[in-house]
């Protein structure tokens, strides 16, 4: 039991390093992305053939994950600036669709259907972690949720979240204050990438083998609902939306009768939380995080003097 729970800590970690990257395109930036499991998808292939290959440190593996995602993240952005609302989530679903279907055939490179299996344990600087201890494993991925929690936060509180807000509440006026609406839309989506490409990497050297399989339209749906369930631009909420999507697809398993409830009982259950959710708190279970207009004005007041 101890096991699994510590298996369900490691997957809200993962899942909430993605819900923050996704919040940040979507809570803050009003851009509707379908394609987080293909920036996810990227960075856990990308670390599993540089660890297969190279078995180089985690910390290298991470960072080339991230940046490499990070580099789709630019070139779905770029082409769809001038798309919005429904148009822009049809072109990010294309865009995971073909990242999945190369992943599925391009045998040589990513393994096909099969994947890529026997991804060795991690080595973080000199020390290498032990496959079977799912202790270590919590530890590592936490403190990458808490990192990225820090570096979104930040983010948010300085003069670029104001500005990605300024664009999610009305991209005409944003244009009209001269805010560079391109610019901003692009680092918004090259950061979720980024971050999302983090997660993937996690992902990889935890599970030790990765397929194609794993990376459906479905999974990015389900960390769009994470966001929207918890409360769209807020960081704490979409963490929560992280735990409750992980547990209630779980729930069966945990209480000990998933041998007695069919696996389609996860879905339904998953769906009735969310019909609810939108009938009675669209929002979000802790709505927005609104900003403090008067604790920012009064940081500028200070500074000029």
């Amino acid at each position: 039991m101890l096991e699994f729970i510590l298996l369900l800590i490691i997957y809200i970690g993962i899942y909430s390093i993605l819900s923050l990257s996704l919040n940040l395109i979507a809570g803050y930036t009003g851009l509707l992305s379908l394609c987080h499991a293909a920036f996810m998808a990227i960075g856990t292939y990308t670390t599993a053939i540089i660890m297969v290959n190279y078995d180089c440190n985690l910390i290298i593996a991470l960072l080339i994950s991230g940046v490499f995602a990070s580099l789709f993240g630019v070139l779905i952005g770029i082409p769809t600036l001038r798309l919005k609302g429904d148009y822009l989530a049809i072109a990010t679903l294309g865009f995971g669709e073909i990242v999945r279907n190369i992943l599925l055939n391009w045998d040589d490179f990513t393994g096909g259907p099969m994947g890529i299996s026997g991804i060795p344990s991690p080595k973080l600087l000199w020390f290498r972690l032990d496959s079977s201890s799912k202790i270590q494993y919590v530890i590592l991925i936490w403190i990458f949720v808490f990192i990225t929690y820090w570096v979104i936060r930040r983010l948010i509180s300085s003069r670029f979240g104001r500005a990605l807000e300024a664009i999610r509440e009305d991209e005409i006026a944003a244009l009209a204050m001269g805010i560079n609406i391109t610019k901003y839309k692009i680092f918004s989506f090259t950061i979720g990438a980024f971050f999302a490409g983090i997660a993937g990497s996690l992902w990889a050297v935890y599970n030790q083998t990765v397929t194609p399989a794993t990376f459906t339209f479905i999974l990015s749906v389900m960390i769009l609902c994470m966001v929207v369930l918890g409360g769209m631009g807020n960081h704490i909420a979409v963490v929560l939306g992280a735990i409750i999507v992980v547990l209630s697809s779980e729930f069966p398993r945990l209480m000990g009768f998933s041998h007695i409830i069919p696996p389609q009982i996860n879905q339904l259950m998953f769906g009735l939380i969310l019909v609810i959710m939108m009938i009675y708190r669209p929002q979000g279970i802790l709505g927005r995080e609104k900003p403090d207009f008067e604790k920012i004005l009064r940081r500028r007041l200070n500074k000029r003097h």
